[in-house]
């Protein structure tokens, strides 16, 4: 009798208290959705070990705004990675592509004497037509999107070294520019900040959660949400204290947060996200329910190229030059790993945008901790590797699990 209440998700929304969110997390266990739990847990356990073997040096004020700075970038890119993952699809320029539209706001903005909003503005619409061609040559010409852009990640790299010409970096001084990176939020500015965050992504959830419960419709424990809610205020607000400790919140910070919550609501309240997961789940019958594929296809890869031209952008602000290794080595993996690491199925169909943040949280701290060790960039490039290869044989066997259980 428990056993098969315990399947029912109304009768689970009934349950209060500790039953009702461990009740809540076996129903998702058992449909193989192992949820971002797992993800906060490792950011736990990596925050331990690398306070412990930095000597404390990992969760100080100052380290910790240092890592937000390394966050922003990385993690705007792999928002518009996560937007292709959905589609089951990949882009394997968006690393280059951020370089070359870097490359061309530098040259832009110092070079032809642009302003800094117009020279960010060109890049970004560089990186829009970018995506877009590449997404268009995929659809309409039936070539995967692993051959188109990996085409692209030899083409668009040769284009930062046109771009930059023979100097091969060009310093930025604009600023508005520098201020993107450079400008941090302290006091009520940073407080206030935290508050709409904590609207959107504690309070949002827990309204959903009485509106759906009006309606009759099945909902999880309401002791599992507001646990969620409370974890997300104290996280936010011990993160403010912390940060203002030091520096500050930065603008890059509160841009990368204001990207996640933009395109989760565009996921889930905007039609435009709900035809991406069906592609995604199953895009044969997207089409034949008369979902526009192949438009919506060329849609996220423009988005893809244009949330990597802005990662490009904050990078470059923090590092106040461009140069001809910029988007290279490591940045595409980084930001395939986060999407990945923070519950995106290479398969498609399965994954929020929240994976964005969380995962590059991952990979950032895992790259900050090992930096901090002086650990060689051999050793950082092995570990990136191995914990990606992980997580997708994680998502693997999860998918498999959920295939037999639907049999």
């Amino acid at each position: 009798m428990s056993s098969t209440l315990e399947h029912d998700p109304r009768v689970i929304a009934e349950s209060t208290g500790l039953r009702g969110v461990l009740a809540e997390y076996r129903r998702r266990l058992r449909s193989g959705d192992i949820g971002q739990l797992p993800v906060m847990v490792s950011l736990v356990v990596i925050g331990v070990i690398f306070q412990v073997l930095s000597d404390g040096r990992f969760l100080t004020p100052f380290n910790v705004v240092n890592l937000t700075l390394q966050m922003a970038a990385g993690g705007t890119i792999s928002i518009g990675l996560v937007l292709v993952l959905l589609l089951g699809e990949i882009d394997l320029s968006a690393g280059v592509v951020s370089g070359m539209c870097a490359a061309i706001m530098a040259v832009r903005s110092v070079e032809a004497g642009m302003s800094g909003p117009a020279a960010v503005g060109v890049a970004l619409a560089a990186g829009a037509v970018i995506g877009a061609i590449q997404g268009s040559w995929a659809t309409q010409f039936g070539i995967p999107s692993f051959i188109v852009t990996l085409a692209g990640l030899s083409s668009w790299g040769g284009g930062v070294l046109l771009v930059l010409g023979r100097t091969g970096t060009v310093n930025v001084r604009d600023p508005f520019i520098t201020t993107l990176a450079g400008m941090f939020l302290t006091g009520p500015v940073a407080y206030g900040c935290a508050a709409l965050f904590v609207i959107y992504a504690a309070l949002g959830p827990l309204v959903t959660h009485r509106r759906r419960r009006a309606a009759g419709l099945a909902v999880p424990s309401l002791a599992f949400a507001m646990i969620r809610a409370v974890a997300i205020t104290v996280v936010v607000l011990v993160a403010v204290m912390v940060l203002g400790a030091d520096r500050g919140v930065s603008l890059s910070l509160v841009f990368l947060l204001a990207a996640v919550i933009a395109m989760d609501f565009v996921l889930h309240r905007v039609r435009f996200g709900r035809m991406i997961y069906a592609i995604g789940g199953n895009a044969e019958a997207a089409r034949r329910a008369g979902i526009p594929v192949q438009r919506v296809k060329i849609a996220v890869f423009a988005l893809c190229s244009m949330f990597a031209a802005w990662g490009g952008i904050l990078g470059a602000s923090r590092l106040l030059a461009v140069n001809q290794s910029a988007g290279q080595g490591p940045v595409l993996l980084n930001a395939i790993a986060a999407a990945v690491i923070g519950g995106v199925s290479l398969f498609g169909g399965r994954g929020s945008m929240w994976a964005a943040l969380l995962g590059t949280m991952v990979i950032q701290s895992i790259s900050n901790g090992m930096d901090l060790l002086s650990l060689s960039s051999g050793i950082k490039f092995m570990v990136t590797g191995g914990v990606l290869l992980v997580t997708v044989t994680v998502d693997s066997v999860v998918r498999r699990s959920r295939a037999t259980a639907a049999r």
